[in-house]
């Protein structure tokens, strides 16, 4: 393992951790019910995803 050879100084340090950010997700509104999803996930107060209803699917798995 090698280890630095100079000192990295504050500004070059805090520069490079600047692009770390934590980014916003990204939230639709579900055309079905109008609640506020993340994007390409089923909807969590009504199940629905492109058209098609995926709570009762969700419900009977969990059953078995």
């Amino acid at each position: 393992m090698a280890l630095p050879k100079y000192k990295m100084s504050r500004a070059n340090t805090r520069t490079r951790r600047s692009t770390w950010k934590a980014k916003p997700l990204q939230t639709i509104t579900c055309p079905n019910c109008g609640a506020q999803t993340l994007a390409h996930v089923a909807c969590p107060s009504c199940g629905s995803y492109r058209g098609r209803v995926y709570r009762e699917a969700i419900r009977s798995a969990h059953t078995k």
